[in-house]
C-alpha cells in the first residue's frame, strides 16, 4: 500500500513539473523571458539606431529627450519660429502655413506673403513666424530679439488677451555649416543685404563702429567667395551660434566687453542651452525625421510629407580641400553647435522611435489577451472535464488500487 501511494505521488508531482514548462513555453501573452534565460532584444538598448556605425557623443538624461508637449491651440500657447538664413527655414515656415493638418486652416491668399492663422475658437494667431505674423521683430530676428519682442508684440497684436499669461513654443531649423556658408555666400552675390536686419540687444542696436559693413554701396552682388571669407566682421561667419545665444551675455556686440575667447566660450554654451531648451528644432538634411519629431512634438500631423532636397545651390559650389577647411575654421562655434545638435536630434528621434515601439508591443499584446479572453468562454465548456481530476475521482483511484 506505501509502495502504491509513493507511485501515485511520483506520478503527480511529475506531471506537475511537466505542465509547468509546457505552460512556460507554450502559454499565451507569459513574461517570464524567452529559452536559454535571453532578455528580449528591444531591452539591450533604449535608444537604437538604424545606424550601426552611429555612436552617441554627448550624455543628455531622459527630460532632455522627451519632447511630448501639451500644445494648446484654443488656449494661449504661440509657436514661435527662430528663422536662421540658409538653413531651410522658408520651406519648412511654408510647412507650418500651408501644409499642416488643422481644425481651422491657416487663411492663405494668393499674392500675400502672410497668412492667417487663427485659433479655433478665437481670432488670435497660435504661430509667429514669417508667414503668418511678417517680420514683426526684425528681419531674420535672433533669440535675444525674439524673447525680447514677441511678449510685447502679440499683446498689441491682441488686447483682449492680456489677462491670461501666454506660453511659447520656441522652435528652429540648423543646417551643416560649410553648406549654410556657402549657401549664404551665393545668396549675398545675387544681392541679398539682409541691411534691414535690426539686431537689437539690451534696447539698442549696434553702432556702425561695432558692427561695420563688409562692402560698400547698396549690396554686395558679384562678391568672390574669398572676399566673403576675408571679412572679419561677416556675420555669416557662426552665424548660428550668434542668432542663438543670448547676446546680452557678452555685451551684444562690443567685441572690447570680454576677451575673444571667453565670448566665443559663453556664446557656445548659451546656444547649446538656449538649443535644449526649445520645444523643438530640426535638422536640414534630415527632413523625414525633423518631420516625425514635429508632428509627436506637438501632435500635430503634416498632410504631405517633408522631401529631401539635396541638390541645392551650395551642393552645386565645387570648393577645395584648403577652402574647406578655412570655411571650417570661421565657423568653428558652428560646427561645436551642429555636432551637439545631431547628436542630440538623433537620440530624440531614437527615443521616440523606440518609446513608440513598445507602445505598439503593449496595445498589440492587450488586444491578443482581450481578444482569448472573449475566447475563453466559449471553450471553457468543452474543455472544464479535462482540466484537472476533481477530489471524488482521485479518491475513486487511490480506493481502487
Amino acid at each position: 500500500m506505501v509502495e502504491r501511494a509513493s507511485k501515485f505521488l511520483l506520478v503527480v508531482v511529475g506531471s506537475a513539473c511537466f505542465m509547468l514548462i509546457l505552460y512556460q513555453y507554450a502559454g499565451p501573452g507569459l513574461s517570464l523571458g524567452a529559452p536559454g534565460g535571453r532578455a528580449p532584444p528591444d531591452d539591450l538598448d533604449l535608444f537604437p539606431t538604424p545606424d550601426p556605425h552611429y555612436e552617441k557623443k554627448y550624455y543628455f538624461p531622459v527630460r532632455e529627450l522627451e519632447r511630448s508637449l501639451h500644445f494648446d491651440m484654443k488656449g494661449d500657447d504661440v509657436i514661435v519660429f527662430l528663422h536662421i538664413q540658409k538653413t531651410g527655414g522658408t520651406t519648412f515656415g511654408r510647412h507650418l502655413v500651408q501644409n499642416v493638418r488643422l481644425e481651422v486652416p491657416c487663411d492663405c491668399r494668393p499674392g500675400q506673403k502672410k497668412c492667417t492663422c487663427y485659433r479655433p475658437n478665437r481670432r488670435e494667431t497660435w504661430l509667429f513666424s514669417r508667414f503668418s505674423t511678417g517680420w514683426s521683430c526684425g528681419l531674420h530676428a535672433d533669440w535675444t530679439e525674439l524673447t525680447n519682442c514677441v511678449p510685447g508684440v502679440l499683446e498689441r497684436r491682441d488686447p483682449a488677451a492680456l489677462r491670461t499669461p501666454r506660453k511659447f513654443y520656441y522652435i528652429t531649423l540648423l543646417r551643416d555649416p560649410v553648406s549654410r556658408y556657402l549657401s549664404e555666400w551665393r545668396h549675398v552675390q545675387r544681392g541679398a543685404t539682409w541691411k534691414t536686419s535690426l539686431h537689437m540687444c539690451d534696447g539698442r542696436t549696434p553702432t556702425p563702429e561695432e558692427l561695420p559693413p563688409c562692402y560698400e554701396g547698396t549690396d554686395w552682388s558679384g562678391c568672390t567667395l574669398q572676399e566673403f571669407m576675408d571679412c572679419p566682421y561677416n556675420l555669416a561667419n557662426n552665424r548660428q551660434v550668434r542668432m542663438l545665444a543670448d547676446l546680452s551675455l557678452v555685451g551684444c556686440y562690443n567685441l572690447s566687453f570680454i576677451p575673444e575667447g571667453k565670448r566665443a566660450q559663453l556664446l557656445l554654451d548659451s546656444a547649446k542651452k538656449n538649443l535644449r531648451g526649445m520645444a523643438f528644432f530640426g535638422l536640414t538634411e534630415f527632413q523625414r525625421k525633423t518631420q516625425y519629431l514635429f508632428e509627436r512634438t506637438f501632435n500635430l500631423k503634416f498632410i504631405r510629407p517633408f522631401m529631401q532636397y539635396n541638390s541645392t545651390r551650395a551642393g552645386g559650389v565645387e570648393v577645395g580641400e584648403d577652402t574647406i577647411r578655412r570655411i571650417e575654421e570661421l565657423n568653428d562655434l558652428d560646427m561645436q553647435l551642429y555636432d551637439y545638435a545631431r547628436d542630440l536630434f538623433q537620440q530624440r528621434y531614437q527615443y521616440k522611435r523606440q518609446l513608440e515601439r513598445r507602445q505598439q508591443r503593449l496595445r498589440s499584446r492587450e488586444e491578443r489577451l482581450l481578444h482569448r479572453a472573449k475566447e475563453a468562454p466559449s471553450r471553457g465548456d468543452a474543455e472544464e472535464p479535462g482540466r484537472v481530476p476533481t477530489e471524488d475521482y482521485m479518491s475513486h483511484i487511490i480506493e481502487k488500487w
